[in-house]
């Protein structure tokens, strides 16, 4: 069933703020949320309510079918995702099930994505700071990164930067991620999952 057509979806991409981190596995989520502000047309700008930028537009073809978003990026850093993006819900009074969270999934494989409505953490601070504050009734498009080589602790892998290998595909799989953030708004879960969940 495609979604609601008049309602407004929030967007938000998960990450740290700051140019140190943002090469970073764990800000993927600001990655894609900035290939989608592009594909919009819109810049970024700091959110008068929230600890957030935000970028507001449609997507989907010009005309009635298009569908409105805003797009997040919490400027919280990753541990405290859910108070900003709360606060962005609250403002706009979008229902939690047209929240979307794009973040990086350590038990994927690289580029590997994963939709889905609901369920647990699995360890994401990002996810465990959201469900904490609004329950975990939103979409999630989870972006593979893969685990750790070796002995390396999952803190230092995902606040690494892509290997040089890895970035060789990582447009394209971004490219991928923000397609299936579209695909879920204008067509709906059970879509967007048959066709991006690989």
């Amino acid at each position: 069933m495609a979604s609601d057509e008049g309602g407004l979806w929030l967007v938000a991409g998960l990450g740290n703020p700051g140019p140190g981190y943002a090469g970073n596995r764990h800000n993927v989520g600001f990655m894609v949320a900035d290939l989608l502000a592009e594909r919009m047309g819109g810049g970024f700008k700091r959110a008068a309510r929230a600890q957030a930028q935000v970028v507001e537009g449609r997507i989907g073809p010009p005309g009635p079918g298009s569908r409105r978003v805003v797009l997040a990026k919490p400027l919280s850093y990753m541990n405290l995702s859910g108070g900003p993006v709360t606060a962005l819900r609250d403002f706009y009074k979008v229902p939690t099930e047209r929240i979307v969270a794009v973040h990086d999934e350590l038990d994927i494989d690289y580029g590997t994505l994963r939709l889905k409505l609901g369920g647990g953490d699995n360890g994401h601070n990002g996810l465990k700071s959201m469900t904490k504050a609004m329950g975990p009734e939103y979409h999630r498009v989870r972006f593979g990164i893969g685990r750790p080589p070796g002995r390396m602790q999952v803190a230092d892998f995902v606040l690494k930067d892509f290997s040089s290998g890895e970035r060789k595909e990582l447009d394209y799989f971004v490219d991928r991620a923000a397609d299936a953030v579209e695909c879920l708004i204008m067509e709906g879960l059970e879509r967007a999952q048959g066709t991006y969940n690989s």
